[in-house]
């Protein structure tokens, strides 16, 4: 990937940014529900660090729905995060709120049960029904 001073991002207004200082551990497409709903768009994209990893600076909102928490700049409403209290320590960047989207490239699909028909995505990444990220209940 290149070094530390990229993993970098924020909302549309500049009120909440985020940097990382470790390579990201998970970089994947959503397509569920929930991702949708959150984003407004017919697939998300994430990318996850360890959250000790991460420095934040503003104060963003949030909306949790049971484990999950999705955090969002209560200025702008621009979607930042999300965290899930069953896989621990970790949190996800909406991959449009990075400043260098393009560096990161995900490496798989979750939730392509919930698949919109007409998202086609050719691009040979392996497949998951469910999450790609084992929670300890097995889900």
């Amino acid at each position: 990937m290149s070094d530390a001073s990229n993993h970098a991002g924020g909302c549309r207004c500049g009120a909440v940014r985020f940097e990382a200082r470790a390579e990201p551990h998970h970089v994947s497409y959503c397509h569920c529900d929930d991702c949708r709903h959150a984003s407004g768009a017919p697939v998300a994209a994430f990318v996850g660090f360890m959250a000790n990893e991460v420095t934040m600076h503003g104060e963003a909102a949030r909306f949790s729905n049971g484990p999950v928490a999705r955090s969002f700049c209560g200025t702008c409403g621009a979607p930042i995060a999300y965290t899930d209290a069953r896989i621990g320590d970790r949190i996800y960047f909406m991959l449009g709120a990075m400043d260098q989207p393009a560096l990161y490239h995900p490496t798989h699909h979750s939730y392509v049960r919930s698949q919109l028909p007409f998202v086609h995505m050719p691009d040979g990444l392996p497949r998951h029904d469910r999450s790609s990220v084992q929670r300890p209940d097995g889900t």
